[in-house]
């Protein structure tokens, strides 16, 4: 490296991605409250995928449910979910962000990837990376400049919408020391909640928290990752390369709800037998089976096995889908339920060093 140049890691995230496309083609609802979810139809059961902002202003949000968004926005826009118009528009920003040349694009989703340069001007590589992607796509973009993963991560919700934000070691506490732990990635409700029966409740406090009584709440390994996360330290390095799954989830939403054990049982061995199919594509055996189930009306729980051994037999993975189902509350309806199979991975597929670790609790 010359010229003061160093690595950095800039995290790219379309504004209001879902949202934007939209509008890009319907160009007569900017500025009104929209809301994309399932096939646009508040009657279904389905949940919201994005909200514009003019629409988040009223509190509605990815995951909510159509009819409560719609309670919220009685005069809202409803769209269906267009998958193929969104992935579409997403190679199109990734191809931009790679045409920015000497840099590592790692991409995380539709709408955001990591982008790992060494340039003494962070800031103007953000600049150039917004207009690219405006020029390419007319969508616009919030850059987050860090020194790591995760600080970058973090930065870019600071920079929202159409901004940059850098957020390194120098200004870390300075900047979150006293945000509550849920501000920080990987971090949820639940996880805040356990942290807080411990007198853990900003980011500060939690970088200051003893690792042993981390460890003992979360485990050697998400304790650990926690202890580090308060400080904001996390992976650096960018990796370009494919993405190799860890496992493969299918899972619907009834419209009307099961209440019944064969019905139930049928349902989760149809889950059971495509989520089996997705992973004999991989060609890797599966080790764990999880169920996810929401009650009616809204209430989700998640419970898993570990197979004896991995396995790549179709019944072994169904069997053990279905021994799942002795666990539910058969007392409770169930408007929805998932079923994931996790895979082992090859040998060098340990791609723990691509993103940071997310709390799953």
């Amino acid at each position: 490296m010359s010229d003061g140049a160093r690595p950095w890691v800039l995290h790219v995230d379309l504004d209001q991605f879902i949202a934007a496309v939209e509008i890009l083609r319907r160009p007569e609802l900017a500025g009104l409250p929209l809301i994309v979810g399932g096939r646009g139809d508040p009657t279904e059961r389905a949940v919201v995928s994005t909200a514009s902002y003019e629409a988040r202003e009223f509190g509605v949000g990815s995951g909510m449910p159509l009819k409560t968004a719609v309670r919220k926005i009685p005069d809202a826009v409803l769209l269906p979910v267009d998958a193929p118009a969104y992935e579409a528009a997403s190679a199109q920003v990734m191809a931009a962000l790679r045409d920015l040349g000497g840099v590592v694009v790692e991409v995380l989703g539709w709408d955001e990837a990591f982008v790992g340069a060494e340039t003494a001007d962070p800031e103007a590589l953000a600049r150039r990376a917004q207009e690219v992607v405006l020029a390419a796509t007319r969508l616009h973009c919030s850059v987050g400049i860090g020194d790591n993963k995760v600080r970058a991560k973090i930065a870019t919700g600071f920079g929202k919408p159409r901004g940059i934000f850098r957020l390194t070691a120098q200004n870390w506490f300075e900047v979150m020391g006293e945000r509550p732990t849920r501000e920080l990635w990987g971090v949820g409700a639940k996880v805040s909640k356990r942290l807080a029966d411990h007198g853990i409740r900003t980011v500060a406090e939690l970088a200051a928290a003893p690792r042993e009584e981390l460890v003992a709440e979360f485990g050697p390994r998400m304790g650990l990752w926690y202890s580090e996360l308060g400080h904001g330290v996390g992976p650096a390095v960018v990796d370009d390369s494919p993405w190799i799954a860890r496992g493969h989830s299918r899972e619907t939403t009834y419209q009307q709800n099961l209440t019944t054990t064969e019905q139930v049982a049928a349902a989760v061995r149809e889950l059971a037998e495509q989520v089996f199919a997705d992973t004999v594509r991989e060609g890797r055996p599966v080790f764990r089976v999880t169920l996810k189930v929401r009650y009616a009306p809204f209430v989700t729980k998640v419970m898993g096995k570990k197979l004896p051994a991995p396995t790549s037999s179709r019944e072994v993975v169904v069997d053990a889908a279905l021994a799942l189902v002795e666990r539910l509350d058969r007392d409770r309806e169930i408007r929805l339920l998932g079923v994931r199979a996790e895979m082992v991975m090859p040998e060098a597929g340990d791609q723990a060093e691509r993103t940071p670790v997310r709390g799953r609790l």
